[in-house]
């Protein structure tokens, strides 16, 4: 029994008749099985890799044959200091390695047999997609969070009630107490300082891993003691002014979402 020729001939059918590919279906329940997506820096998959696509693949089918309408699609964390550091390490310009690299890794994916959509795949260095994480960050920095009403609200109707009637009466995150007059007298930097209490997505100092090689902060899980995952290079904690989310006041995003739609500014 020839196995790679089994193999090529079942492959190339599943892509032919678009076997895995998932239609709105109303009339069967909904399942959605998210696999972690891959870094593409390297000229391929590693052993962990199928480790975990093949148990959910497995249960992909299960949920198939119990009636569920299965989404289950691959992504490619293609953004960010992984693909920086292989593009780094090669020479080349990190849309050519990362591309090169996603070809690869696809063809080894294919090869596994794994049911997975072609057509919902997601690549986060892709403009298609981080438009919108962008989109998302500018709706959270355009709003505040109204406790009393539990919902954001647009920064520009915060600024009309500092003009009316300064902090009194907000119900936020500010901790700046002042009047109408103040609010008046306030130079821009000082109204951008205050403005910034209030933003669902605002600037503040905190203690980070600084890695001062690979030019940029690291999770702790991206920290092996002492010394960075990807390369090797010393870590220092060090206190940086970063990007935070007001998350815990915003426990439903689906309110800064559903105000930005129903109310375009």
């Amino acid at each position: 029994m020839n196995y790679s020729e089994i193999e090529k001939k079942w492959n190339s059918h599943w892509s032919k008749t678009d076997a895995y590919s998932v239609s709105i279906n109303s009339s069967k329940p909904k399942y959605y099985c998210l696999d972690m997506f891959p870094y593409p820096s390297g000229s391929g998959l590693h052993v962990g890799h199928p480790l975990g696509y093949i148990a959910t693949d497995v249960v992909s089918r299960f949920k198939r044959l119990q009636g569920y309408n299965v989404l289950h699609c691959m992504g490619f964390d293609s953004f960010g200091l992984p693909a920086e550091q292989y593009a780094i390490e090669t020479g080349q310009h990190p849309k050519k390695t990362t591309n090169k690299n996603i070809t690869m890794f696809k063809s080894q994916l294919d090869r596994m047999g794994l049911s997975l959509d072609p057509k919902r795949e997601i690549r986060t260095s892709s403009p298609d997609y981080y438009r919108w994480t962008q989109w998302i960050f500018c709706q959270l920095f355009d709003s505040w969070y109204d406790f009393t009403e539990n919902i954001a609200k647009p920064i520009n109707y915060l600024i009309q009630l500092f003009e009316l009637n300064g902090s009194n009466g907000i119900n936020s995150s500010g901790v700046t107490q002042f009047s109408r007059h103040e609010w008046e007298a306030f130079n821009e930097k000082e109204r951008l300082d205050i403005l910034m209490e209030y933003r669902l997505a605002y600037l503040s100092s905190a203690l980070v891993n600084w890695c001062p090689k690979l030019g940029t902060v690291l999770a702790n899980d991206e920290v092996i003691n002492g010394y960075s995952e990807r390369g090797g290079f010393p870590v220092e904690r060090k206190s940086m002014k970063q990007w935070m989310l007001r998350m815990k006041w915003s426990t439903n995003i689906g309110h800064v979402i559903r105000l930005y739609v129903e109310q375009p500014l």
